[in-house]
């Protein structure tokens, strides 16, 4: 008597009620994998996305090593004006790079403590800054004009900048005014 009882529900699901059903023992089988149309064939083809994301290769750390040492410290090393009394201007110019770096961190924010690594910044932001530098480079090597470079990078994405003292500030506003063109 009990196996009818066990009929009789079942037959009482409408075909809505089996299809969910079905959905539901499908989505607990294929975690991760995902069903797509394929427009070119107008078939359904299973997508194991866990494969793809582990598969790709986001950041590599040799290439971000270069990027960062060989490309945009040195470039920066070798083309600031050297010496003790363009140190406050060098200092300005790679806290705007920091910025850019860290994605907006600012050392101003936290009691002089930035809280990023500029060295561990995603691939694609240290790309986009060392075309910058590879820019500046080739063109003007003026220190005022990547220091607006930097500047105006970071209003873009609206990171902010540095807060001064009133020497710094005074630096730093001096700068913007002879890198204008």
């Amino acid at each position: 008597m009990s196996e009818n009882k066990k009929i009789k529900k079942s037959i009482e699901l409408s075909e809505a009620d089996i299809e969910r059903l079905e959905l539901l023992q499908k989505a607990n089988e294929k975690v991760g994998k995902q069903l797509s149309i394929n427009s070119e064939l107008g078939s359904l083809e299973e997508i194991d996305e866990l494969r793809e994301i582990v598969g790709k290769e986001f950041e590599n750390p040799e290439e971000k090593y270069n990027i960062y040492y060989k490309g945009i410290r040195k470039l920066l090393m070798d083309f600031l004006p050297k010496g003790k009394e363009f140190k406050e201007v060098r200092d300005i110019i790679y806290d705007e790079k920091n910025i850019f770096l860290n994605l907006g961190k600012r050392k101003s924010d936290n009691n002089g403590i930035r809280g990023g690594d500029s060295r561990m910044t995603f691939q694609p932001v240290m790309n986009e800054i060392l075309d910058i530098i590879i820019k500046w480079v080739a063109e003007s090597q003026n220190p005022f004009d990547i220091y607006r470079a930097f500047f105006d990078l970071n209003e873009k994405y609206g990171y902010g900048h540095e807060e001064y003292d009133k020497s710094a500030l005074s630096i730093s506003k001096a700068m913007m005014e002879l890198s204008k063109k």
